[in-house]
């Protein structure tokens, strides 16, 4: 049973998702490079240091679902159900965060993402560090029981479909293409599945 949060964490949630909304509202209307953590400060009336105990980074203000991102993932491989395969899982979870970075409310965040190379960069190590959760998630199961470098690969296989599917002009054209390709990859490293299902 899951035990509902405290009012301390609470108040602290809040206080994150407030600076966050702030951040990105004034990114919007101002520009990335124009805003500072200061003003992000000033304008949802927090100290400078409140902000920093929240986000790393001015750029993590921008990345603030990061880790629910992540978990998401992790969790298409470890909640799936038993002997459920596991791309299909990895599948269903991709299309539908793809569904919610391409939404209409997304478009200018994803706009301004792209034109400032520091985010840019800052989006890279983040689906870097997804791509190796990912990994050591699959790497963890002991029905999958394959070597770190085919886990590795798939999680980078499966973060890549996402990144190529929220820039392609249909998304779900390009999730369509992309997962028989991480499929067919993935039945390469089981032949021992592929024999089982054979005979």
């Amino acid at each position: 049973m899951t035990v509902p949060p405290g009012r301390r964490e609470r108040k602290k949630a809040a206080t994150r998702q407030k600076i966050a909304d702030t951040a990105l509202r004034l990114f919007l209307e101002r520009g990335f490079d124009a805003v500072g953590i200061r003003d992000v400060a000033a304008e949802a009336d927090v100290a400078v240091t409140t902000v920093f105990s929240h986000f790393a980074s001015k750029e993590a203000l921008v990345f603030e679902q990061d880790e629910d991102f992540e978990q998401r993932l992790t969790q298409a491989v470890t909640d799936r159900a038993p002997h459920e395969p596991l791309i299909p899982a990895l599948r269903r979870e991709v299309q539908a965060l793809v569904r919610h970075c391409t939404s209409d409310s997304a478009t200018p965040v994803w706009r301004m993402i792209d034109a400032s190379p520091a985010l840019r960069e800052y989006e890279e190590s983040i689906r870097l560090r997804h791509a190796e959760a990912l990994a050591t998630a699959i790497a963890a199961d002991p029905d999958l029981s394959q070597s770190t470098t085919a886990c590795r690969t798939i999680a980078r296989f499966v973060i890549d479909a996402y990144s190529l599917a929220r820039q392609a002009a249909d998304p779900q054209t390009a999730l369509d293409e992309i997962f028989p390709m991480i499929e067919a990859a993935w039945a390469v490293t089981r032949p021992s599945c592929n024999s089982i299902m054979v005979t």
